[in-house]
Parts: structure tokens; C-alpha cells; sequence
């Protein structure tokens, strides 16, 4: 699978270079062309950099998303929290960050009712982030429902493998956690944590991106 870096995903965890502020415009002129940031966790947390950074990011140029990141509780809880802390308009990509988290972590089942919550609120369907876990409890199986949503898989390799629900993966995020498989630095962002950036390859056009973003 090639590699094509476009989307980086950001939370309060990265910062710019020496500590600053993030440099969205030298990002952009790298040829990242969207930034998903994390807006909110469970049903209570926010991740204040997400209302300082939107406008920044919107001002480079770049495409815009949110994601939550789940946990055990309610779904529709979250999902409440979710779009009051994230705000998002018809050109916010919107995700579901479906991952461990020990025992808090969210049930396929819940995952499914905050994926039918979010669209039954925007009229559209939310992407699915996730790696081990949507391998571990699917599995297999097929279902239609999850499948009908983009798959924004986590395999810090370049071979990554998914569940045969889904014919193939919208994103690819090859690196982050500690692993930077090609030792690309961007700038704008802090390089002392290269290896903590989350980068994303998606393999159509930049105008293909563009269109299929918010969708």
C-alpha cells in the first residue's frame, strides 16, 4: 500500500516547534491538506486546544475535523458531548475514535449507537478510527451498518491488514505512539515529537480528499 502523507491528527499532546504554537500555515505548504483534531473524551472531558486551533487551521487552508475520543459511558452521552464541544458545520469531518482504553473502554454495541446517534444529528455518517479493537470485536463478521461508514484504520506499518467488512480503508494512519516508519519530520509541528505524530496517508487526489471530507 503506498504511502500518500495528507492528514495529520493533533490533540493538546502535540505543540509547535520548541513548545510554541503550532505553525499551520508551514504545515500546509508541506502538503498536509486536512488536520483532525481531538475535541472531546467521555462524556465530560474537552481538549482545550481544539477551539484555539480551529480557526488557525481553517485559516491555512487546510480541511477540518473533530473526533472523540471514546470511553465506557453512555454513547448518546457522548455523542451530546461530543458535538457541543465540537461544534461542527456542513465541512467538519466528524469521527469516532474507537480504541482501548482499559476498562473503560467503549462496546462495539455502544459504538454502533453512537455512529447511528451521529447521523440521526447531522444527517450524515461519522468515520470510524480504529485499529486492534475493530479487529478484535468484529473480527470476521460482516455488519452492514459499520461497514456503510469510512474506516480510518491505525497499523503503524505500510502492509496494514483490516477486517473483511470493509473492501478497503479511506485512512491510513502509518505512524504515531512512538513509531515513525519514515522518518518524516513536519514542519511547523514540535520535531522532538516526530514520533508521536499521528500521520495519515490517503491514497486519492487532494480534490478527491476534499470532496469526500465532510461527506
Amino acid at each position: 500500500m503506498s504511502i500518500q502523507l495528507k492528514v495529520l491528527d493533533l490533540s493538546h499532546h502535540n505543540d509547535g516547534p520548541h513548545g510554541g504554537a503550532i505553525d499551520f500555515s508551514a504545515i500546509a505548504n508541506f502538503g498536509i491538506r486536512g488536520i483532525i483534531h481531538k475535541s472531546s473524551q467521555g462524556s465530560h472531558n474537552v481538549d482545550q486546544t481544539y477551539v484555539v486551533r480551529r480557526q488557525r487551521i481553517l485559516d491555512a487552508g487546510l480541511l477540518h475535523g473533530a473526533y472523540h475520543f471514546a470511553d465506557a459511558n453512555d454513547p448518546i452521552e457522548q455523542v451530546r458531548h461530543f458535538l457541543a464541544v465540537a461544534q461542527p458545520d456542513d465541512t467538519t469531518l466528524v469521527a469516532l475514535d474507537f480504541e482501548p482504553n482499559g476498562s473503560n473502554t467503549m462496546t462495539l454495541d455502544n459504538a454502533r449507537i453512537f455512529l447511528h446517534a451521529m447521523e440521526d444529528a447531522l444527517g450524515r455518517k461519522a468515520v470510524l478510527y480504529s485499529g486492534n479493537l475493530i479487529k478484535e470485536t468484529l473480527g470476521s463478521g460482516t455488519d452492514e451498518f459499520l461497514a456503510s461508514h469510512r474506516l480510518w484504520l491505525a497499523h503503524y506499518n505500510d502492509h496494514p491488514r483490516w477486517p473483511t467488512n470493509w473492501g478497503k480503508v479511506w485512512l491510513h494512519q502509518f505512524s504515531g505512539d512512538g513509531v515513525n516508519n519514515h522518518s518524516i519530520h513536519v514542519p511547523g509541528v514540535n520535531a522532538a515529537q516526530a514520533s508521536q505524530l499521528d500521520m495519515n496517508s490517503y491514497e486519492g487526489t487532494d480534490e478527491d480528499l476534499a470532496t469526500e471530507w465532510a461527506s
